[in-house]
């Protein structure tokens, strides 16, 4: 007997209705805290609950939508390649800080997985939560984490990111909108990078751009740091 449930349509529906209902939320809240990412998973995981529907059945559909992560990464080149001239202009501060991001992020979970005694495969499997989930499943693989570990600090990642951000440029009196697209694109990956984009072009375009190369850096030197600790 045919099943709606059990078809890859099932979780594309179940993903853009929810996502929809939580950018509708975020629009008449106008509230950071609403974010349509957080509202869209906190819903899918009470609908699943309540009707007793099997993840694996969401999951068909699901991982359609995750084959086009990458893809739609690339896209974010777009608003880069308008700001060309900005990022020639800035180049050696934009490789600063981004290799600054990326060595603080990986010192911090070094750090808190030592002082709380957490183990070593937890400790790598959190090391990928700034960069994009498709390079972070990669490395987590590399470093014998837990991807499932990775993605949900990915995604936490990015909401966190996406949500404290414009508290954290207030506070810091941060004005400059490459400074705050540098910030965003290598602390929140594609999440600070939307978040980014509301705040202008500028800034989606440093944050677009940031997302790669901290991406590249991370993938390339972590594995490298880890084998001479």
């Amino acid at each position: 007997m045919y099943n709606v449930f059990d078809t890859e349509i099932f979780g594309v529906i179940l993903t853009i209705l929810f996502f929809n209902i939580g950018i509708y939320i975020q629009k008449k809240t106008n509230k950071p805290i609403f974010n349509p990412l957080l509202i869209a998973i906190l819903g899918i995981i009470l609908f699943l609950s309540i009707t007793k529907i099997p993840y694996e059945s969401y999951k068909l559909g699901g991982d359609r939508i995750n084959f086009f992560l990458g893809p739609v990464t690339i896209v974010l080149a777009v608003p880069l390649y308008k700001q060309f001239d900005l990022f020639k202009k800035y180049l050696l501060e934009i490789l600063i800080g981004i290799s600054c991001g990326v060595v603080v992020s990986f010192i911090s979970i070094k750090l808190i997985g030592h002082f709380t005694n957490a183990d070593v495969d937890i400790i790598n499997s959190l090391i990928p939560k700034s960069i994009t989930t498709p390079m972070g499943i990669s490395l987590t693989k590399t470093l014998n984490g837990v991807e499932a570990i990775t993605v949900v600090s990915i995604i936490l990642t990015g909401i966190l990111g996406a949500i404290i951000s414009p508290i954290v440029f207030k506070i810091g009196k941060i004005n400059n909108p490459v400074a705050k697209g540098i910030a965003l694109g290598t602390s929140a990956h594609a999440l600070g990078t939307t978040k980014a984009l509301e705040m202008g072009e500028v800034e989606g375009a440093m944050s677009g751009l940031s997302i790669g190369i901290s991406g590249i850096i991370t993938v390339i030197l972590i594995p490298i740091i880890i084998n001479f600790m």
